[in-house]
């Protein structure tokens, strides 16, 4: 498939500024709009006990107004210039982005330089987020049925602290949190040389540059964060827990198990096992029990990607008159199939043709190149993998997926979550 297919690279020029801010630029003047994407090296694995989400929080604050920019005008300048916006925070990484009409690149820029530069870390802002917080983790977490599960599962598949809590982190910690706490936080982890920025789109070199450098240049660096372990043992932290849900409808499980780092060989091959076992209507799983006994009420399958210890996971919300122990044994059994009979010719045809279908989708967007492009610059410190990651995925045969399903997934170093409910009088 890779040798009768070939995607045109990418085209990226990199380069630093002094105060460190690394900066990526793609430039495609297909359609006349422009990506910036600005990535810190901070999230959940950064946080320590007794501090946690304070990654998360910062997502919040980071909308919160800076010298030049009023409360909740980030939102509106961007929104008026016809564009759209986020930010969202994951255990490896906070994230800010937005795409608008190429003539608005001055915006975006001078926007994201105002806050790294200037952000309004006050005691007022803190509480008012602080508060926004707990209401997301009510609506997201606490009130949702199943809504725990995955901070459950983590929590039982690692034993390093930096990898198992949640995101999201403990309402007792926020509490505690000082606004001294957090405008250290912002100083050690939201400086220049901590982040990545880049752009992909409809833009002229030399003027970004020379606007990066008008916005950026003069935010001092700061002495980077403390060296990060996020080692783990291989066995999992604990193999079985019943978790009573107040407000599932339906008893539910999950399995977990720990798998090794992004972006190596074993990881490849147990990321593409999932998409055959788990990833859309065609996949093992989705035939044999939501369309074949039609057994379940939903399947999910996900794979946790990490530059440390990564995970998969695998659960179900079965019927009402379903046993759940026969569910996970047929689960169970197509994970024993690969590992002993491994995959099909037809199966690796299908998978070539998806990856080949994903990445083309990517680079149809400014967007999702941008955010790709930032991960292997901020994870990897090379953004060209973007050209080459589609390569090692196609590289990788049915005998490594059998051998890596074997070795990580077919086997009792698993985690069980079973979520029960509560028994109605």
């Amino acid at each position: 498939m890779s040798e009768t297919f070939n995607l045109a690279p990418l085209k990226l020029e990199e380069y630093t500024l002094e105060n460190g801010l690394r900066v990526v630029f793609n430039q495609d003047n297909t359609i006349p709009v422009v990506s910036v994407a600005v990535y810190y090296d901070v999230g959940s694995r950064n946080e320590r006990q007794g501090r946690t989400g304070f990654a998360h929080l910062f997502e919040h604050m980071m909308f919160q107004g800076s010298e030049n920019v009023p409360k909740a005008a980030h939102f509106q300048y961007i929104m008026k210039a016809g564009g759209t916006m986020n930010g969202t925070t994951s255990s490896e990484r906070t994230n800010y982005y937005e795409t608008l009409p190429a003539n608005q690149l001055p915006l975006a820029l001078w926007l994201e330089s105002d806050r790294m530069r200037s952000l309004a870390v006050t005691q007022e802002n803190l509480d008012n987020q602080r508060e926004a917080v707990k209401e997301e983790k009510r609506l997201r977490y606490d009130n949702q049925p199943y809504g725990e599960v995955f901070d459950l599962i983590n929590e039982m598949i690692f034993k390093n602290f930096a990898n198992s809590h949640s995101t999201i982190g403990s309402m007792d910690d926020l509490d505690d949190a000082t606004v001294e706490d957090v405008q250290e936080f912002f100083r050690v982890y939201y400086a220049p040389n901590n982040a990545v920025m880049v752009l992909s789109g409809a833009f002229e070199i030399e003027e970004a540059k020379g606007l990066i450098e008008k916005y950026f240049g003069s935010i001092p660096a700061q002495p980077k964060p403390a060296p990060l372990d996020v080692n783990e043992p291989e066995e999992v932290a604990v193999n079985y827990k019943e978790y009573e849900d107040k407000l599932a409808p339906f008893p539910a499980f999950l399995l977990g198990w720990k798998i090794p780092p992004r972006r190596t060989p074993e990881f490849y091959a147990l990321y593409l096992a999932g998409k055959l076992l788990y990833d859309g209507d065609s996949s093992r799983l989705y035939q044999k029990l939501v369309k074949g006994d039609e057994s379940v009420i939903q399947l999910f399958g996900f794979t946790d990607e990490r530059r440390g210890p990564s995970s998969i996971f695998v659960g179900a919300i079965p019927k009402p008159d379903r046993d759940l122990s026969q569910i996970r044994e047929i689960i169970m059994e197509e994970i024993r199939d690969i590992a002993e009979n491994g995959v099909t010719p037809a199966e690796m045809e299908k998978l070539q043709n998806q990856l080949l279908n994903d990445t083309i989708r990517v680079r149809q967007s400014s967007m999702a190149r941008a955010q790709n492009i930032a991960e292997f610059t901020l994870y990897d410190g090379n953004p060209e993998l973007v050209n080459s990651e589609l390569d090692e995925l196609l590289a990788i045969t049915g005998d490594r997926i059998k051998e890596n399903v074997a070795k990580y997934l077919n086997t009792e170093n698993r985690t069980l979550l079973d979520v029960v409910t509560i028994q109605k009088q």
